[in-house]
């Protein structure tokens, strides 16, 4: 299925940056659109694939150095796209290992650090989770509980950490943690005695993705395992700004796959008089409102990708890019279903699916209101969030 492209975008994209799109959506519709459905049916991700992921260059793929990719940042939101043309499960699990998990490492951990664990997890041969979220605290991380006492040549980790993506397979977690001078980030690993973790049920979303809570008893970390430039939440921050533009280009990929659908359903559906239901008005302006706020989306996406190439992209910027793409994302999710009808909630069409996963993205890493709350404070200078 050809993404939706009204304006002639890739006008504007390179012969790579094309390359990079058509390699991942040749490999996502060969090797993971087959198993997805199910996936999402019996909620588990489809982990014989990371292995795939790895070889194609798909995790951490915009980082450079130590073996790693090294794409620029529209190729990465290209990839993503197509990721999440699949599913958000899908392009979570990248995102959540590239920008959350590698970027963290590379950005503030010790050349021995990302030695021992970067090719690994650009391989997919172990797998990386981020722990900053805790049950008392989304939207205020500051207010975190979770703490890590100085012991020697340790520190001692207690607390809990929850609706953190594949925790329960992680085999790494980046957990940040109240130290007696600050907040600092950690890498733990999976053996550490005291560190258990329990995946979440009964989701109606993302259920295509392991979401998990983690637990830290007592646990023992080496000193050596303190990222040493990871402090205050500015750097757990800075993580997350790189896993909302990956967002931000992501969900244009789960809005083209609806789009797509709906358009080709309401071609071939019949109503009324034998007329395909395209011919009507009503129709029609849904799908002209669905493709201008989609082609709004993609020059975004793609001008926000151009800034951060060029280290122009700021944080607000980014929160307008997460903000705007998921809602109209949503939108369409919802419009794309509504023109399908009843069969619009059976699982062969995708609009149900991608609209259940996006309300799980309009929350997660910033939720709507607190990236309205950025643009508001960068629009006149004064904080709202108290």
């Amino acid at each position: 299925m050809v993404a939706p492209d009204f304006l002639d975008i890739d006008s504007q994209l390179s012969d790579e940056e094309k390359l990079v799109r058509s390699t991942a959506r040749r490999f996502v519709s060969e090797q993971v659109q087959p198993l997805i459905r199910e996936a999402f049916s019996s909620a588990t991700f489809p982990t014989q694939i990371i292995p795939a992921l790895g070889e194609m260059g798909f995790l951490g793929a915009n980082l450079d150095g130590y073996g790693l990719p090294g794409m620029s940042n529209v190729e990465y939101g290209l990839l993503l796209k197509e990721l999440e043309r699949c599913d958000s499960g899908l392009r979570s699990f990248a995102s959540v290992q590239g920008s959350l998990v590698m970027f963290p490492i590379l950005t503030f951990g010790t050349d021995e650090q990302k030695r021992k664990y970067l090719p690994k997890l650009a391989a997919g041969r172990l797998i990386g989770a981020f722990g900053l979220t805790e049950p008392g605290f989304g939207s205020n991380p500051s207010g975190m509980t979770t703490t890590a006492t100085p012991d020697g040549d340790h520190f001692i980790l207690n607390g809990e950490k929850t609706w953190i993506t594949n925790g329960g397979i992680a085999h790494l977690a980046v957990v940040f943690a109240r130290a007696p001078d600050g907040i600092h980030g950690f890498l733990l690993e999976r053996d550490t005695p005291g560190f258990t973790t329990s995946n979440l049920h009964g989701k109606l979303s993302m259920r295509a993705s392991f979401t998990s809570s983690l637990s830290f008893s007592d646990c023992r970390i080496p000193r050596a395992n303190m990222l040493p430039n990871a402090r205050g939440l500015r750097a757990a921050l800075q993580c997350l700004n790189q896993a909302r533009f990956g967002i931000g280009w992501g969900v244009l990929g789960a809005a083209e796959d609806c789009f797509e659908t709906a358009r080709q359903y309401t071609l071939t559906r019949r109503q009324f008089d034998s007329k395909p239901i395209a011919s009507h008005q009503l129709v029609q302006l849904s799908l002209a409102d669905m493709i201008t706020a989609l082609t709004q989306g993609q020059l975004l996406a793609l001008h926000c990708g151009r800034l951060k190439d060029q280290g122009r992209l700021k944080p607000e910027h980014i929160s307008l890019l997460k903000r705007n793409n998921v809602r109209i994302a949503l939108d369409i999710a919802r419009s794309s279903r509504d023109l399908l009808g009843a069969n619009g909630i059976m699982e062969e069409y995708s609009p149900m699916r991608h609209m259940a996963n996006l309300e799980s993205v309009l929350t997660y890493e910033g939720t709507e209101n607190i990236h309205t709350l950025v643009l508001g404070e960068a629009l006149t200078g004064i904080p709202a969030y108290r």
